[in-house]
C-alpha cells in the first residue's frame, strides 16, 4: 500500500474518528482546546528546542565536523511542529513523540540504517587551497582567492588635513612642511 495513501486519506479518517470520540466524551469546546493548547504547546517547544538544536549545529560546524545528528534533530523537529500545527490527536501525539530525544535518536537510526541499504550519499569537498565545487565555475567577474590578494578599500585622504600628523609612529607619517617665507 502507497505510503501517500496512508498519510492522506486514513489519517485524516482516524483523525475524524478520534475527534468524534474525544467529543463525544469531553464535549464541543473543550476538544477545541485541546487542539488549540496543543498548537501553542508546539510551537513553544519547536522554538525551544529548534534553537538549541540548531545552537549545537552550529558548535559542531565550529569544531570542523559534519553535524549529522543535529541535521536530524532538526528534521525531526520540523515535521513534529508541522504535526503540532494539523489539527488532530494523533497527529499531535507523533509530533509530542518526536520532540523527545530518544525518539529521535531511534529514528535516526532506523534512517540510517535504510539508507546505508538502499541508497547511496555523495559528498563533494573543495579542493585543499581551492575555491569550490570543480563542477561549479566561478561568478563571473570574480577572481579565484589566493594569499598573494588582498582585499581593501581605499580612502583619498586630503592633504590639507591634519590626519597624518595624529600617529607619528605611523609609517605614513610626514613631518609638517616648512615655511620659513
Amino acid at each position: 500500500m502507497p505510503v501517500a495513501f496512508l498519510i492522506f486519506v486514513l489519517v485524516p479518517i482516524a483523525e475524524i474518528a478520534l475527534f468524534i470520540e474525544v467529543g463525544d466524551v469531553i464535549g464541543l469546546w473543550p476538544t477545541l482546546g485541546i487542539v488549540i493548547a496543543t498548537a501553542f504547546l508546539g510551537t513553544g517547544l519547536l522554538r525551544a528546542q529548534g534553537l538549541a538544536a540548531f545552537a549545537r549545529a552550529q558548535a559542531t560546524m565550529a569544531e570542523g565536523r559534519v553535524p549529522v545528528e543535529e541535521v536530524v534533530h532538526g528534521f525531526c523537529l520540523v515535521i513534529a511542529g508541522a504535526l503540532l500545527l494539523t489539527p488532530g490527536f494523533l497527529t499531535d501525539t507523533i509530533g509530542f513523540a518526536l520532540f523527545l530525544p530518544p525518539v529521535r535518536l531511534a529514528l535516526g537510526r532506523a534512517a540510517l540504517k535504510w539508507f546505508s541499504k538502499h541508497g547511496t550519499v555523495h559528498v563533494h569537498t573543495p579542493p585543499q587551497g581551492g575555491t569550490g565545487f570543480p563542477h561549479r565555475p566561478p561568478e563571473r567577474g570574480a577572481r579565484p582567492a589566493s594569499p598573494e590578494i588582498v582585499e581593501g578599500e581605499a580612502v583619498e585622504i586630503d592633504p590639507s588635513s591634519d590626519l597624518d600628523q595624529a600617529d607619528p609612529d605611523s609609517p605614513w607619517h610626514q613631518p609638517p612642511p616648512d615655511n620659513k617665507d
